[in-house]
């Protein structure tokens, strides 16, 4: 670099890729920082921050090929208490099974001596097989559609943003749903991609894309409520599955197509299925989230 030239300035991608810098304090113990923020730590971050964790304990075979770590497929998880931003989270990895075609792993994330995420998550290898998928849902493309965020905080009353420090942008396709909180029919598509490039570093991209999964499914079922998010309803993720179909590469634009088919005592169920602009499912989303009416209070 010339004396000149500047180095560019860090994107919101660059931050979340520093969040998911994992620590490894022993073999099977490691630590990682959520950074500062306000509010309840986003859910979607403890459980990228646990994916790195399982994944550092999946190494090379004896035979020298790929790691399995670029291989996980699965993982099933429990937010057990809210998290909090400043305060060190502590990974603890169980060496559940290594075997020659799946391997398992359990993390269970730590902050202030008490747990605050448990999660199981399975690796495997490549094989041929039968292979097939649905057609991803026909939607206008993302170019030209309003950011989330913007619609949010309009349907809230609260100043736009002037920019935007979530590392995932999301583009709606139904501007709708925030001009009034009459009921839908609690199916949303929605794009989404990272704001700024990712390290050429598969499991950054894997751990990026568990992130981005804990986005908008709340909302979702909430289209089927007479409400707002955030304005007549609270909520918070209960537990959250993830299947990784193909190797992650979070690139460009994903859809993040969702459904909502039931909501009851308190208790919303979504489904969601990510795919890449040419239609290929990467992976498949399942949460049951806590959903409350807002208390009212007296003016």
């Amino acid at each position: 670099m010339s004396s000149t030239e500047t180095p560019d300035a860090p994107t919101p991608i660059d931050d979340l890729c520093k969040r998911l810098e994992i620590e490894a304090l022993d073999r099977d113990l490691f630590l990682a920082d959520p950074g500062s923020g306000e509010g309840r730590l986003f859910g979607g971050l403890v459980a990228a921050q646990s994916v790195m964790a399982a994944m550092a304990t999946v190494n090379v075979d004896e035979r020298g090929e790929a790691p399995a770590s670029s291989l996980l497929h699965s993982l099933h998880a429990y937010f057990l208490r809210p998290g909090r931003y400043g305060v060190p989270i502590r990974f603890v990895v169980d060496r559940i099974r290594d075997g020659r075609s799946f391997t398992t792993r359990r993390v269970v994330a730590h902050q202030a001596g008490e747990a605050i995420f448990n999660m199981a998550a399975s690796f495997c290898r490549p094989e041929d097989g039968m292979s097939h998928q649905r057609a991803m849902p026909e939607v206008e493309s993302p170019e030209g559609k309003p950011e989330w965020m913007t619609l949010r905080h309009r349907s809230l009353g609260l100043p736009e943003p002037q920019e935007f420090d979530n590392p995932i942008e999301v583009r709606v396709l139904d501007a709708t749903e925030f001009e009034d909180d009459s009921p839908r029919d609690p199916v949303r598509s929605v794009w989404i991609r990272t704001r700024g490039k990712l390290p050429d570093d598969p499991d950054l991209h894997t751990a990026t894309l568990v992130y981005a999964s804990d986005r908008t499914l709340l909302g979702t079922a909430i289209k089927g409520a007479q409400g707002m998010p955030g304005k007549d309803f609270m909520g918070a993720s209960l537990d959250h599955s993830v299947w990784l179909h193909h190797p992650i590469r979070f690139d460009d634009w994903l859809l993040y197509s969702s459904v909502s088919p039931i909501a009851h005592n308190a208790r919303g169920l979504i489904f969601g299925s990510l795919y890449t602009a040419d239609g290929v499912q990467l992976a498949s989303v399942a949460q049951e989230a806590l959903i409350r009416n807002r208390r009212k209070t007296n003016a």
